[in-house]
């Protein structure tokens, strides 16, 4: 006879609002669920097991008498004043802590790797403040991630330009991970709307998480900006959306930074003082970036008001969605995207590690999101490890 567990409604129903799964789904995924919230017979141990899984809930939690308060736990500069709270008043989602909790285990075992090894700390962690002159701090960056001219030229789309400042932030030091699912689960695609990006400052072992649900263009700019927190040596979580950084003297700065990284003031007048000034979408494509950053860069240079802006930057933004959702359709070969998904530094350290014996073969699968030993060694191969 199967054992009944009583639950408060009230948890089911945090359970529920805190899964993000969509009412159109929700029926047919859990069938028994409005029996249980009418006062139906209770779910058996192994269902509520399975709902707690499915809805991405510790089961623990559902045992309590109200619903926890989740906060997040790093800064949350999604804020207005830095009030640590959504301005719409919504609670973190499971997804994003996940992500937020997964990140935070790498970077602790890849900072006791280097340690371990004798490795030196990264020096440009934590140089900076937000009293510094933007230009330049903007100089180091481009410095270096070794982006200038010629190399955003010979980056021939925004993808590839993403690939190139992805590429040279880890050669630097740092790990950067791009991906816009929580783990290996298809399913739990991540919302850019909740937060686009985040920092995990360490001078041994820091993190850049972009949210890759996000356009390329978005996603170019969120990793530059969260370049610029690990300047200033602070973990950060980020929407980046303009009127938030307005009052927030950190998002701000971070913001003017990255735009002066991407699209330095001085060569953006020179583009956009011809005698025909060039459509918005050409000067995006000419500087690798995203439509809504040139329109910032048009307020900075007087162009805009900062009405004119909020206007023209929605507009701008129902068009990015659009093309965000054809790029999130595109696939990509598996072992050419995972090693991105969580960070190509990370993952040859850690699999090195695990060949050599120095860490678990269990941990090493978790931290990478592996099932099967032969997509181990696969990856293992495609990095060239072994």
């Amino acid at each position: 006879m199967s054992v009944r567990v009583e639950v408060r409604p009230e948890m089911l129903e945090w359970a529920r609002a805190r899964s993000g799964i969509a009412d159109e789904s929700w029926a047919r995924r859990f069938p028994r669920y409005d029996a249980w919230m009418a006062g139906g017979p209770a779910p058996t141990l192994k269902q509520l097991e399975d709902f707690a899984r499915k809805t991405h809930t510790p089961a623990g939690f559902l045992f309590l008498d109200e619903p926890p308060i989740e906060s997040v736990p790093i800064p949350d500069f999604r804020t207005v004043g830095d009030r640590g709270v959504r301005t719409d008043g919504a609670a973190p989602s499971a997804d994003m802590l996940d992500v937020i909790y997964v990140c935070q285990a790498r970077q602790e075992w890849y900072r006791d790797h280097q340690l371990l090894n004798g490795e030196a700390a990264l020096d440009f962690v934590g140089s900076a403040s937000v009293r510094d002159a933007v230009d330049e701090v903007a100089g180091q960056m481009r410095e270096l991630l070794d982006w200038n001219t010629v190399s955003r030229a010979n980056c021939r789309t925004r993808d590839a330009a993403l690939t190139w400042l992805r590429e040279h932030a880890e050669a630097a030091g740092v790990l950067v991970m791009i991906s816009g699912i929580v783990g290996a689960d298809t399913h739990r695609t991540l919302d850019p709307r909740e937060f686009r990006g985040f920092a995990l400052a360490d001078r041994y072992s820091s993190v850049v998480f972009v949210n890759g649900a996000d356009s390329k263009a978005a996603q170019v700019f969120t990793l530059v900006h969260e370049l610029a927190h690990l300047w200033l040596g602070e973990s950060a979580l980020s929407d980046l959306d303009a009127s938030s950084a307005q009052s927030n003297a950190v998002e701000r700065w971070c913001n003017q930074v990255a735009a002066e990284t991407l699209v330095p003031m001085a060569e953006f007048r020179e583009f956009t003082d011809q005698a025909v000034r060039p459509q918005l979408s050409e000067m995006a494509e000419y500087f690798r970036v995203s439509t809504q950053m040139i329109l910032g860069r048009l307020r900075e240079a007087g162009t805009l008001t900062w009405a004119e802006y909020l206007a023209e930057l929605e507009a701008e933004r129902q068009r990015f969605e659009a093309t965000a959702a054809v790029e999130r359709s595109s696939g990509g070969n598996y072992y050419n995207t995972k090693p991105v998904m969580v960070g190509k530094r990370f993952a040859r350290a850690l699999i090195a590690s695990a060949l050599e014996g120095r860490t678990s073969y269990t941990a090493a699968f978790r931290m990478l999101g592996l099932k099967k030993a032969a997509t181990f060694d696969r990856l293992a191969e495609r990095l060239g490890v072994m």
